[in-house]
């Protein structure tokens, strides 16, 4: 396999990166729906996950673009990280991360987070976080951090439907 780089956001990628985050997170909602209370979903998502997903990606793109990094492998774009800096606590996060569902497997994920790791130590954290949902949809996502090396940290959400 070609290796990939990852460069930082451009404007050139905007579409790119909305239309690669509906096809990454497409199998992920498809059960997640399954999981997740339908209120809460219906509160979340009133007008589906795809608008509230790419709204949210937009807004990162329009107001952060200094912290996203893509992973480019021969002119085209198959993934994405976030990164944000939370120095009162010594952390940094990865905020976001997606990985076209064509290219997944592939190493692709595991390149992002190194790079992140390195960018956030580079900074002078101590520690670096990332967050994801505990539903069956979520599952890879939480394979791939534990295999990193992440340790979990068990939080209970609640909801209650009014």
């Amino acid at each position: 396999m070609t290796e990939i780089e990852i460069l930082p956001y451009s404007a050139a990628h905007k579409d790119a990166m909305l239309a690669l985050t509906v096809d990454a997170w497409t199998p992920v909602f498809s059960k997640t729906q399954n999981d997740v209370p339908r209120f809460v979903l219906e509160a979340f998502y009133p007008n589906g996950w795809q608008t509230r997903q790419t709204s949210e990606v937009d807004d990162l793109l329009q107001n952060e673009p200094e912290n996203i990094w893509l992973a480019v492998l021969e002119d085209t774009l198959v993934g994405f990280v976030g990164l944000r800096l939370h120095p009162d606590d010594q952390m940094g996060e990865i905020y976001i991360i997606a990985v076209s569902p064509d290219h997944q497997r592939k190493g692709i994920s595991t390149a992002l987070m190194q790079y992140a790791e390195d960018k956030i130590r580079a900074a002078g954290a101590k520690m670096i976080m990332v967050e994801t949902i505990g539903d069956s949809g979520h599952e890879p996502a939480r394979r791939a951090y534990e295999a990193f090396g992440f340790e979990r940290w068990p939080v209970a959400r609640y909801f209650k439907e009014l």
